[in-house]
């Protein structure tokens, strides 16, 4: 019996022990247990992939619907703003044309008073010349009677 009778005999015995102790049903399952692993951690980056597209996509999603609120906003204060300087325009026109219209109403009135200012003193000065000349010519009750009669009627013309 040579040596490579003893060597055949050691590999047989070998296998024997190998496959009394189930080393390939070990090995296959170990296998098994690590490809399994190795999908349920594909699967996982798979669905993590998903969640962070959908997480990116509402996101995005949020920001235009964000810059489309900006934009809103920032157009409503313009045309509040304009809306705002029309009204101011207006009023501050609204307000020189009554300030004006007050003003011309206030000279007219002074002028209206003037001009009444003006003609009494007239008719006052021109009934003491009446009276004075009426005095100098007339005398006695005729001339008191006249002179009354004549302020009466100047008066009664006044008013």
């Amino acid at each position: 019996m040579d040596a490579t009778f003893w060597a055949l005999i050691a590999l047989i015995i070998f296998l024997g022990i190998v496959a009394y102790l189930k080393v390939p049903g070990m090995l296959t399952k170990n296998l098994d247990e690590r490809a399994e692993k190795i999908r349920n951690d594909l699967e996982e980056a798979r669905r993590l992939r998903e969640e962070a597209q959908e997480l990116l996509a509402d996101y995005q999603r949020k920001r235009k619907e964000a810059e489309q609120e900006a934009s809103d906003i920032i157009a409503a204060a313009e045309r509040d703003a304009e809306l705002m300087a029309r009204e101011a325009e207006e009023k501050t026109a609204d307000f020189v044309a009554r300030r004006t219209a007050m003003a011309e109403q206030k000279i007219a009135q002074a002028q209206a008073q003037a001009v009444a200012d003006v003609r009494a003193s007239a008719v006052e000065i021109a009934v003491a010349a009446a009276g004075k000349i009426v005095e100098g010519k007339v005398s006695g009750a005729t001339a008191d009677k006249l002179i009354k009669d004549s302020i009466a009627e100047v008066k009664a013309r006044l008013n």
